[in-house]
């Protein structure tokens, strides 16, 4: 059965849950399309439902747990009135308002799950990863996929960073103010990276590369302690001792199943403008789905209460 409401917010990470709570503080009574659970970062709380202790969150002193944080997100935001459906979004119609969403639990229905006013996008992005096993069993015991959130735990270590863009070279430039010896792991024979990145990290005394490499194996039973690495040219395979394993390849952003109904960027991400409003009246993005750039769980927040305004006044104005 259909459902008409004022407010869908797709996504339940810090962005979706920052804008369920000022929207429910508004009276808007938002309904949180959360996601379904998954053994990837593509889930209900983002991916800190992955991440171990956060740090750098303002706040928590002592720090905190990643999905200890984002169950404070979603039991403030159900304190406020705001309704969590824990469903994947799985078909949208953007043509005219109300706005059609379908849900994974209502596939076979040819009549949407809901009917919105307005829709708030925060679906995320999620980290290109390796494909290797225990990847993701080690996201937080040593493997990373965000040197400004984990370079600190690796003070005086060594370790490693995989990748040959840009980010990349930002990673690994920013570790060696951490790590004792950050070793770069590379596939090719060369970098991608522009030119005056890769100078920078290969001019620096505390980046080594190891070129035509691909990591094929994570060792160490409660946390990283190894990893194994075959050459792409001769297979020969070696061992490298290192506490940390940062994962640099590139972010997808979730927005497969907009399709071409809102405007994206050349990479996917959703263009916004005055901003949170996207290129369909009525449909506001924030938080990693919409930011290339900072992808931090305190940006991505600040934009969910950007969006969470941004509605509650352009509601009042097309009712």
């Amino acid at each position: 059965m259909t459902e008409r409401i004022k407010v869908a917010i797709i996504g339940s990470g810090p962005a979706g849950l920052t804008a369920a709570i000022y929207t429910a503080r508004a009276n808007l009574e938002p309904v949180v399309i959360e996601g379904e659970i998954s053994s990837t970062s593509d889930q209900p709380g983002g991916q800190l439902m992955l991440t171990t202790e956060i740090e750098n969150f303002p706040g928590f002193i002592n720090g905190i747990e990643g999905p200890e944080l984002m169950g404070n997100f979603k039991a403030q935001a159900e304190r406020f009135g705001a309704k969590i459906h824990s469903a994947k979004v799985s078909k949208v119609d953007f043509s005219e308002r109300p706005f059609k969403l379908w849900t994974s639990d209502e596939l076979e229905e040819e009549e949407p799950t809901y009917l919105a006013e307005s829709v708030i996008i925060s679906t995320g992005a999620r980290s290109l990863m390796l494909g290797i096993d225990r990847e993701l069993e080690l996201i937080g015991h040593g493997v990373s996929t965000c040197a400004t959130c984990d370079g600190f735990f690796f003070r005086g270590k060594e370790i490693a960073v995989v990748g040959g863009g840009d980010s990349a070279m930002e990673e690994a430039i920013f570790l060696t103010k951490f790590a004792s010896r950050v070793f770069l792991i590379v596939r090719r024979g060369e970098l991608r990276a522009s030119k005056i990145m890769a100078e920078r990290a290969l001019k620096n005394e505390k980046i080594t590369v190891i070129w035509n490499s691909v990591v094929t194996k994570l060792n160490g039973e409660k946390a990283l302690s190894s990893i194994e690495i075959t050459n792409t040219i001769d297979s020969s395979v070696s061992q490298l001792e290192v506490s940390g394993l940062f994962v640099a390849i590139g972010h997808v952003p979730n927005t497969d199943v907009f399709g071409k109904q809102i405007e994206l960027d050349e990479n996917g991400y959703i263009n916004t403008s005055k901003g949170t409003y996207t290129s369909v009246e009525g449909i506001f993005a924030c938080g990693d789905v919409q930011d290339h750039t900072y992808r931090q769980a305190i940006t991505a927040a600040g934009s969910g209460c950007m969006a969470a305004i941004d509605v509650e006044r352009w509601l009042e104005n097309h009712q």
